[in-house]
């Protein structure tokens, strides 16, 4: 599973950074994609990045300004014109499907594939795919939504080193014994399957947040996250001017991550006004509070 971010500006595109846009491609889950907003020119994004359009299934907008949704009726269109017929569900705020609609309709786009437009609220709870996500509203000026991604938890992997260490041969009742029953191996001995599962895996946690200010709901979603995708707007020292304009300095993020317990942190939606220079300063004042922390730039991916 590995988090790529096609977009992590804020506002406007930059020669170093594309507006928002976070993809979540699933390798075990047959390559399933999530994207979580659609910035301005993301499918421009994608044609430079291994992610496909097809594969794509389902879209969360955490909210209505434009560089977190000025991409999306293109990547809509675009993955009609490929070919792709499986279905697409966008999730949002209200207000979504009429942009999408109106969109759609005024440039006359057929879509040959089935799509689903759910407006969400604070507090829902969906059981979509190997995930239940969780909605928390955040704090933009706007409604803005932050989702937590709570994966199923994962069956026990079959303690092949015990089963050869008791001269167990592979073979077919490997299966039997993965599924936990009674075997009759061909020695005749009797053995327990649950006797060599090992211990079920928790599934993953994921939290990826719209723009905010400082929220208790941040920390609610963020509670113990495998990872947290957290906007930093502004840096230390700037409190004032991104509590003006219902933002985050990059240490309200770590402070965010701190006490929520989460195991990392990533830095996105980076202002234009730090050059690649500032960016140093950025991560250290970050680390003064929560030392897991990554700031993204475009292209950047991250594993789970």
């Amino acid at each position: 599973m590995e988090l790529l971010f096609l977009g992590t500006g804020a506002g406007i595109p930059s020669k170093q950074r594309n507006v928002s846009s976070l993809a979540l491609i699933m390798p075990e889950y047959k390559g399933d994609t999530w994207l979580f907003d659609c910035g301005e020119a993301t499918q421009h994004q994608i044609l430079e990045h291994p992610v496909r359009l097809g594969k794509i299934s389902r879209i969360f907008i955490t909210h209505l300004h434009g560089d977190h949704i000025y991409g999306l009726p293109g990547v809509l269109g675009s993955r009609s014109f490929q070919g792709a017929e499986t279905p697409l569900t966008v999730y949002g705020p209200k207000g979504l499907r009429s942009f999408i609609e109106v969109a759609m309709q005024t440039s006359c786009t057929y879509l040959r594939y089935p799509l689903a437009i759910h407006e969400v609220e604070e507090g829902d709870t969906l059981k979509e795919g190997p995930f239940t996500v969780t909605v928390g509203k955040l704090d933009h000026g706007i409604p803005c939504f932050g989702y937590r991604l709570q994966e199923e938890e994962q069956s026990g992997a079959l303690d092949i080193e015990k089963l050869k260490a008791e001269g167990i041969p592979s073979g077919p009742h490997y299966q039997e014994i993965k599924q936990g029953k009674t075997v009759t191996l061909p020695d005749g001995r009797v053995i327990n399957g649950q006797d060599y599962i090992h211990p079920p895996k928790p599934g993953r946690i994921l939290a990826i947040l719209g723009d905010t200010r400082p929220t208790p709901s941040a920390e609610v979603l963020a509670q113990h996250a495998d990872v947290l995708v957290h906007e930093s707007t502004y840096g230390a020292g700037q409190e004032e001017l991104a509590t003006a304009h219902h933002h985050s300095t990059c240490v309200q993020a770590a402070t965010v991550a701190k006490n929520a317990n989460a195991k990392a942190l990533i830095l996105t939606h980076i202002s234009s006004r730090f050059m690649e220079e500032d960016h140093v300063q950025l991560l250290k004042d970050a680390q003064t509070v929560f030392t897991a922390v990554q700031i993204a730039h475009d292209g950047f991916r991250y594993q789970l």
